[in-house]
């Protein structure tokens, strides 16, 4: 997991928000019931000049509709935005199985999905009927991964590992008991895709999780691991922050929901 010489790309791709949320519902130690706290959610596309290496596959119109979610445009229609064709690409790394990380599996067709061990024995096992664990979870999701797994299209990795030179995948657990952040080798250096290791940047920085979580002890551990992992505190991109597209350069002109995370930030996140 050293240096390779390999140069990716990365595009933080938008498909999806939710504005009816506060401050709250972000924090376990907030009681702030009124201040609003929109929360995003992303696919991301690591790519050369050569292959596309696509982190997560979102949701679909069912689950916005059954959620509340404002589903912006498909995750494939928001890669294709990007120029990554869903259909062809070859791997794609699933950060954990929740609704918003695991859905649409179909419009990757010839993909290898790249999961924790643990990440499908915890989506699977004794912890899901409570509902604190469970609801995040979409039972067709995990199911469809179980299709896959039978189906010789899952990838099963026990801790760390790497996926192509410059790409490397590392178990965090906190949030689930798979989660697994993505380091990537980019121009300005490594580039960590906390995934749901940080939701926001501000339960990076201020040390607040989230409360939507497995074991709030390895998520505390996973804020130091993912900056200790990344070039430094601006090379980690959390998973639903509203900030990452106002911090970073648009992917493409005119296309208001994809950003170049391999690119330097405008300014320091709030």
């Amino acid at each position: 997991m050293g240096d390779t010489g390999a140069v990716w790309r990365i595009h933080a791709v938008r498909y999806a928000t939710v504005s009816e949320r506060f401050r709250h519902q972000n924090f376990i130690m907030s009681d702030d019931i009124h201040e609003r706290m929109p929360l995003d959610f992303f696919v991301w596309a690591i790519v050369d000049d050569e292959r596309s290496i696509v982190v997560d596959t979102g949701f679909g119109p069912d689950e916005a509709e059954r959620r509340g979610r404002d589903l912006l445009r498909t995750p494939a229609e928001a890669l294709a935005e990007v120029g990554v064709d869903a259909a062809a690409v070859d791997d794609v790394v699933i950060t954990h199985l929740h609704y918003d990380h695991a859905g649409t599996t179909a419009e990757f067709p010839r993909a290898r999905f790249h999961l924790q061990d643990r990440e499908i024995a915890y989506a699977t096992g004794r912890h899901m009927p409570e509902k604190s664990f469970g609801h995040a979870y979409s039972v067709d999701h995990v199911v469809d991964m179980v299709r896959h797994v039978h189906g010789n299209r899952v990838v099963f990795h026990d801790g760390d590992a790497d996926i192509a030179p410059g790409v490397s995948l590392h178990h965090i657990g906190g949030h689930t008991d798979g989660l697994q952040s993505v380091r990537v080798a980019t121009g300005r250096g490594s580039v960590v895709l906390a995934s749901d290791a940080a939701h926001f940047y501000a339960n990076l920085f201020d040390r607040s999780p989230f409360p939507i979580v497995f074991d709030v002890a390895a998520m505390v551990a996973g804020w130091d691991r993912v900056r200790g992992l990344a070039e430094s505190d601006d090379h980690v991109i959390p998973g639903h922050d509203p900030q990452v597209l106002e911090l970073y350069p648009r992917s493409v002109e005119g296309f208001a929901e994809a950003v170049r995370v391999d690119l330097a930030p405008g300014g320091p996140p709030s």
